[in-house]
Parts: structure tokens; sequence; C-alpha cells
């Protein structure tokens, strides 16, 4: 019965893994689109005065955009630090499940 309940904690963590890895894909290219967005604004903020109240906006956005990628950044951390305790885990249960295996077919 082990055997059998390491064996479905394995494809659960593997499940739990391949969304992990998922959504840090998903965070890097928001983040990318950001970064471009933010060198867009930058470009577009050159052509202005730098007092005029266009300049002063796109600064603003480009605060905000700043604010979402660190909220982003701190997502992923926190997905890769999930990630690292899924492996690990993982790793333990496949040890069990190849002791288990070696115990139950062992001939004494």
């Amino acid at each position: 019965m082990g055997l059998v309940n390491s064996q479905i904690r394995l494809l659960y963590l593997q499940q739990t893994r391949l969304d992990l890895e998922y959504k840090i894909m998903l965070i890097t290219q928001a983040k990318m689109g950001l970064s471009k967005s933010v060198s867009d604004l930058m470009e577009v903020g050159n052509d202005f005065d730098p007092d005029s109240p266009t300049t002063k906006m796109l600064q603003q956005r480009q605060a905000k955009l700043k604010v979402l990628e660190q909220k982003l950044d701190a997502q992923m951390l926190s997905y890769q630090s999930r990630l690292k305790m899924i492996d690990a885990e993982y790793q333990s249960c496949q040890g069990m499940i190849d002791k288990n295996i070696q115990s139950s077919f062992t001939y004494r």
C-alpha cells in the first residue's frame, strides 16, 4: 500500500511542479512585455519638454509599471521557492518508492 500512496504522491508532485513552471514562464513573459513598455515610454518621453504635463504623466506610468514589475518579481521568487520545496519532496518520494520496490522484490 505504501508503494501505491507514494506513486500517487509522486504524480501529484509532478503536476504541481509543471504548474509552477508554467506560472514562472508566464511571469517571465509578462516581465518582458513590461520592460518593452517601459522602454517605449522612455522613448516617447524624450520627445517632450521635461516640465510638460505629458512627460509627468509618462513618468507616473513608468513608476506604476516598475511597481508592477516588482510585484511580479516577488511572485516569481515565491513560485521558485515553492518549486525548490516540491523538487526536494519529489526526490524524497522517489527515494521512498525505490526503497519500497527494493524491499518488496528482494529475495530473502
